[in-house]
């Protein structure tokens, strides 16, 4: 059975405000072990079940939209609450989206997030999650679902300043692992992956 939210190792004031804090001075949190793990397993098992669904990811929004693959390679599937891991986690994030409007008054609106699947040789080259002109986007969660992760498993998010071409954070996609950043502020990018990958890419967002 999933894990409900309040089992969740992250699910407590202390947690929110730790969060929060990193997102006023740093704009970004690393999170380990951030989800219960028998609930990693079982949104995997989801996305593992529901390959057939998956659709290959694309750029831009809107008529801007296309299918790039020298920028993207993964496949995608939106989750919804259809099966208990889903909605398990859905329900965490909800919690969470209320914790941080209560402390940063961010106004976030709702959250989306689908299931990120990367085959051996895919990445996502080097990008910003909001898009240029519309504020909706204003966090972004990526939540790994992959045990015994190798260091030449490679397929690590790399995380740049929004400065300049510094490379801030090298995050292995280890299991349990969530990392929360600004949308607007950070590029990142996924490294090209050597063993088949899996996680949530999701977005807290104000109201367009």
């Amino acid at each position: 059975m999933a894990e409900t939210g309040s089992n969740f190792p992250c699910n407590n004031e202390e947690a929110f405000d730790r969060i929060a804090d990193a997102l006023k001075t740093t704009g970004y949190i690393i999170l380990a072990d951030c989800i219960p793990f028998a609930l990693c397993e079982a949104l995997r098992e989801q996305s593992v079940l529901g390959a057939d669904e998956l659709k290959r990811a694309g750029v831009g929004r809107g008529q801007a939209y296309n299918l790039d693959g020298l920028i993207r390679t993964d496949g995608i599937r939106w989750l919804c609450p259809d099966s208990p891991a889903e909605i398990a986690f859905l329900a965490w994030m909800e919690l969470l989206r209320l914790g941080l409007n209560r402390r940063l008054f961010l106004g976030l609106f709702d959250y989306e997030s689908h299931f990120a699947v990367y085959d051996t040789g895919a990445f996502y080259r080097k990008h910003l999650d909001a898009f240029q002109g519309l504020p909706n986007r204003v966090l972004s969660t990526v939540c790994y679902l992959n045990p015994y992760w190798m260091p030449d498993d490679c397929g690590e998010l790399l995380i740049y300043s929004p400065h300049d071409d510094t490379l801030m954070e090298t995050v292995s996609p280890d299991l349990a692992t969530m990392v929360i950043f600004l949308s607007a502020v950070f590029p990142h990018e996924v490294a090209v992956t050597h063993r088949k990958r899996y996680s949530i890419a999701g977005w807290f967002r104000g109201r367009e």
